[in-house]
């Protein structure tokens, strides 16, 4: 049994922010009071080996949950495979990830689904759900077997990566979803306007001489999205939002009642087209880094509820690859092990975040939306728990990574506030004590 005191517990599901003592046993919450006496904590374990813990000064919330992550393996392992994409997402405070499905191949048959389960099991670090592909071979043409792939354990369907051009097949795919009860996650970009460029079409793209990608090029295709979700009363999740544009459409459509959510990634919130600069590929994203103005449209949508998740797209790449040319280097931030601490220094800290807010994106919107256990530390919830100290500071150093991948905008920098540990079951699976 875990006994953890004088903690501060930040759980929005109770509507609990207050220090508090937390009894952990047979990987579930046990049990939650303002103070406990070792007497009743030692008659409550009932001979089990009693570790106590003082959190005074920290903060305890439920486990990150990660709806975005790019975890390359099958076929791309030299990027990042399953089990360091687990350990980073750990130590980053993310006790559970849904993997996405652009890998080599493609996930879209039942044996690769069971596959991405089974590889995380092995892990035996984060709780890793596969997301299986729309289409076959994500060609955006035939839609996969739904129903086959969630018996497999797939949590939802997406082509990210690939917009779906065809209206068509994105109807059918919102229809047949339907059957299985899980989202579709749209990545909602126009190819013919988006155009092959490399950042965000604007004043700075112009100055550095770099192929534009317009806003539009994703604010028509979560238009169309959004009516052909309204047609056929599917299941809807738009992933890394990154304009105003976008914004304003979804929040009409939440109005109308449409069943849709959407995230935002954190750097879209914390950099913008002006801090683009040709050698840092690290801020090479899809979508790509908008103006100042979406920024703050994004912050102001998130804080809302318009915006109802955060998610870091982590997408690792070699070295090699992102060391070339800005126009070559290919899009893709590593996140999983920063995007706490960051939020926490440029959001949290500065007060334009609260705490309970972040939760609620993180880790309780995510629960909910896609169906996992998690989001909260209520009593008989699994132990899935951060601990994370305010006050330390996080350096970002490559020999300090476990993911494979150093393409991240906070390498060789400081971060306020520090995920410390992280349970997962109630097993101490990242320490940084």
């Amino acid at each position: 049994m875990l006994w953890l005191k004088n903690v501060q517990i930040v759980d929005p599901a109770q509507d609990l922010a207050a220090v508090r003592d937390i009894l952990v046993k047979d990987a579930r919450i046990f049990e939650i009071s303002v103070t406990f006496q070792e007497e009743e904590v030692q008659a409550k374990a009932e001979g089990e080996t009693l570790e106590v813990l003082d959190g005074e000064g920290r903060l305890l919330f439920p486990g990150l949950i990660d709806v975005h992550t790019h975890l390359r393996e099958p076929g791309q392992e030299e990027k990042e495979d399953i089990a360091s994409g687990a350990q980073a997402a750990v130590r980053g405070g993310f006790t559970s990830v849904l993997a996405m499905a652009n890998t080599k191949p493609v996930i879209d048959q039942r044996a690769l689904v069971e596959f991405v389960r089974a590889q995380g099991e092995r892990a035996g670090l984060a709780r890793v759900y596969p997301v299986a592909a729309v289409t076959k071979g994500m060609q955006g043409q035939e839609l996969v077997e739904m129903m086959d792939l969630a018996a497999g354990g797939a949590v939802g369907f997406s082509d990210d990566g690939h917009g779906i051009q065809n209206a068509e097949v994105m109807r059918l795919a919102l229809e047949y979803a339907k059957l299985s009860c899980l989202p579709i996650i749209s990545h909602c970009e126009d190819d013919a306007l988006a155009a092959k460029g490399v950042m965000h079409k604007g004043l700075v793209s112009a100055r550095l001489g770099l192929k534009g990608i317009p806003s539009c090029a994703e604010s028509v295709m979560v238009a169309r999205d959004l009516m052909l979700a309204e047609e056929t009363s599917g299941v809807l999740h738009l992933a890394h939002i990154s304009c105003r544009q976008s914004v304003d459409l979804i929040r009409q459509a939440k109005k109308k009642g449409l069943n849709v959510t959407a995230e935002v990634n954190p750097h879209h919130l914390i950099f913008c087209d002006e801090d683009v600069q040709l050698t840092k590929t690290s801020l090479k994203v899809n979508p790509p880094l908008r103006t100042a103005d979406d920024r703050e449209a994004l912050l102001e949508a998130l804080l809302e509820g318009t915006i109802d998740m955060l998610a870091t797209d982590h997408a690792p790449h070699t070295w090699e690859e992102k060391a070339r040319p800005f126009a070559e280097a290919p899009f893709g931030i590593n996140g999983l092990e920063t995007s706490l601490a960051a939020v926490w220094h440029y959001l949290i800290a500065p007060g334009i975040l609260s705490v309970k807010r972040l939760l609620e994106a993180w880790s309780l919107a995510p629960a909910r939306r896609f169906g996992l256990a998690g989001g909260s530390l209520k009593p008989g919830q699994r132990a899935d728990m951060v601990l994370f100290d305010p006050d330390r500071t996080l350096e970002i150093k490559i020999e300090n990574l476990a993911s494979k991948a150093q393409n991240t905008p906070f390498l060789h920098t400081k971060l306020q506030g520090c995920p410390v540990m992280t349970w997962v079951g109630g097993r101490l699976v990242a320490n940084r004590e």
